[in-house]
């Protein structure tokens, strides 16, 4: 089985890859396009040459791995992308060889989380548009952060359950420190997850947001409540 993970930054995305990460079962792959997309916009990211002097970055390259071979002789792979990433004329054909999951969070909290990390957002950089449309083309089960959060073994097994995948209970906990499979980046975007050794627990209310910040998350709105109103619960096994 291939899982594709997709998601917007600033979510529990990084912790979804540790916990299919820390399965025997599992090759992982963290954000197989992020060089190819730092080169395709020419965006100033964080740590931008770093990454793409440590990662591959033609698209072409990068879809024909995701649709190749499972790595490391392992019977599944689970690869977690940004939906942003997927700049327009990248490969995404490959996509329709895997379980493709769909990863959200309120823009609030992600918005308020992501200036912590870089300034001036766009609706771009949140994916959420950019989710919507890998959604309908390849739509599958939706799990909200918040969710995960509130019942980590309840939504990982209500996940595997509705893409016929045994659940293991390694999954919901690994090592502190920083991880083989993470990407160059995970110097600038990690430190909260390598200091966790599990899922974090339930968040507090939402944060307050004013003026630009405001006016984003209004943006993003409706395409979160379009997945949100379609999310997995423990009630949908």
């Amino acid at each position: 089985m291939k899982i594709a993970m997709w998601s917007g930054p600033r979510n529990i995305s990084t912790a979804m890859l540790y916990a299919f990460g820390a399965r025997p079962d599992f090759s992982v792959w963290d954000e197989p396009f992020y060089a190819a997309y730092l080169k395709a916009t020419g965006i100033d990211h964080p740590m931008r040459e770093a990454v793409l002097a440590a990662h591959e970055a033609d698209s072409e390259i990068v879809a024909k791995r995701c649709a190749g071979t499972i790595p490391d002789g392992n019977p599944h792979f689970y690869m977690k992308h940004m939906s942003f990433h997927m700049v327009e004329g990248f490969p995404l054909d490959w996509a329709g060889g895997c379980v493709n999951v769909h990863l959200i969070r309120h823009p609030a909290r992600v918005i308020a989380s992501y200036l912590a990390k870089r300034e001036s957002p766009t609706l771009d950089d949140i994916g959420y548009a950019a989710q919507t449309s890998i959604y309908k083309r390849f739509p599958g089960p939706v799990l909200d952060s918040d969710d995960i959060r509130r019942d980590p073994e309840g939504m990982l097994r209500c996940l595997c359950e509705i893409i016929d995948l045994p659940f293991n209970p390694l999954m919901l906990s690994w090592p502190a420190g920083p991880k083989s499979f993470d990407g160059v980046w995970a110097d600038h975007w990690y430190g909260a997850v390598h200091r966790s050794t599990g899922f974090a627990g339930v968040e507090g209310p939402l944060p307050e947001l004013e003026d630009e910040a405001k006016a984003l998350a209004d943006q993003a709105m409706p395409h979160y409540e379009a997945l949100v109103a379609r999310r997995l619960t423990p009630d949908s096994r």
